[in-house]
């Protein structure tokens, strides 16, 4: 386990491992730790700026944290500000743990084509907590509200789901795929070999966001965001197992000369199962440390598809679609903080992957560690 112990060592790889595993808690308990439903809007309450939390009431006393009642007024004709209501005479306080809209934590279905029927995996488990909220009518929308008055941290959390698990199912499908027809086409050579690296380099000339962005339009327009993110995954997917595939045959061509291989083949192991058994669980260590590295790309797909309003659609959240807003002059220079979060989480996420994969790649291969 000596790896394991250099990659504690690292701080770096630490950071990013640490921060990943929040994200991922976050979004997958996503039902308890945002507050309010992603898709419900609040009555007068479109593009209000970040909840102000006070400790002390009107009259200087000090209640703890709390907020007030607000709502949106007119708009100023001539410049352009909103005036904000806020009624300061019902404080409402803040909490942890607080009752709210009813949920089921965990819950998993998937839709299954022909018809994509929903099928329930787990049933989730009833409950009505949330991490933090308000006890009275006030609202706490610490990121402010979108222009349909949804709670923006809400569907940020929820976003989250889609953004981050593309990634991993993107990862879970492109690199079975690759480490296949890599070892296949090292280890048998010939016009096997020919045939399997030509079709590799057909797939690596196509410009990958084009050909998504090509296949994203073509999709059909009644598909649900679920069933867009299956089909995204798969796309993806199906255009990035070329380059592993390539890697991974050069590997199998020295592997497959060692003696252990060439002990199994003398006992007469079949090929596939040589393959599968001896040869490509050689090649662990690239492909973690790939498949770490691989996750952003898939991330940044989906955000890019979305942003361009070919992924996932609206009112479904994720951090590509929320990003549209961007698009609106008006909203980047007055509602900023419907544009920052979104960017500052596929920053941070991307980030700490690329972290995750380096200390990953210095821990299983100590001859790259900096001297």
């Amino acid at each position: 386990m000596d790896w394991w112990y250099r990659l504690k060592k690292n701080p770096l790889a630490r950071f990013g491992a640490i921060l990943l595993l929040v994200f991922y808690c976050a979004v997958i308990a996503a039902d308890f730790v945002a507050p309010y439903d992603p898709y419900a809007s609040q009555a007068n309450g479109s593009l209000l700026p970040p909840t102000q939390i006070h400790w002390v009431s009107q009259s200087g006393q000090f209640i703890g944290p709390h907020v007030y009642p607000t709502t949106q007024g007119d708009t100023n004709l001539e410049t352009g500000d909103r005036q904000l209501i806020v009624d300061y005479k019902k404080p409402s306080p803040l909490r942890l743990f607080v009752s709210g809209p009813k949920y089921r934590l965990l819950q998993m279905s998937l839709p299954l084509p022909p018809k994509w029927n929903e099928v329930t995996i787990f049933p989730g488990i009833p409950l009505d907590w949330h991490l933090f909220g308000t006890t009275s009518e006030a609202k706490i929308n610490i990121l402010g509200t979108d222009d349909q008055g949804r709670d923006q941290f809400s569907r940020l959390v929820y976003g989250g789901r889609i953004s981050m698990f593309i990634g991993i199912f993107g990862v879970a499908i492109s690199f079975p795929l690759g480490l296949l027809m890599g070892g296949i086409s090292g280890y048998f050579g010939g016009v096997i070999d020919s045939i399997i690296m030509r079709l590799a380099e057909v797939m690596m000339t196509f410009p990958g966001i084009y050909l998504l962005v090509t296949l994203g339009a073509v999709l059909p327009p009644g598909l649900t965001s679920t069933q867009r993110f299956i089909l995204i995954v798969v796309i993806t997917s199906v255009i990035g197992w070329a380059g592993l595939a390539r890697v991974i045959r050069g590997q199998v061509l020295s592997i497959k000369e060692r003696e252990f291989v060439q002990a199994a083949r003398a006992m007469g192991g079949k090929p596939l199962y040589i393959i599968l058994r001896h040869v490509l669980p050689q090649t662990a260590s690239y492909v973690i440390i790939s498949a770490t590295l691989s996750v952003p790309s898939f991330i940044g797909s989906e955000a890019i598809l979305s942003l361009i309003g070919l992924g996932i659609q609206q009112p479904d959240p994720s951090w590509g679609n929320m990003l549209t807003l961007a698009s609106n002059a008006s909203i980047i220079v007055l509602q900023p903080w419907l544009i920052w979060p979104p960017v500052v989480l596929i920053i941070l996420t991307v980030l700490s992957f690329n972290l995750l994969g380096d200390g990953l790649r210095d821990a299983l291969d100590p001859r790259s560690l900096r001297r």
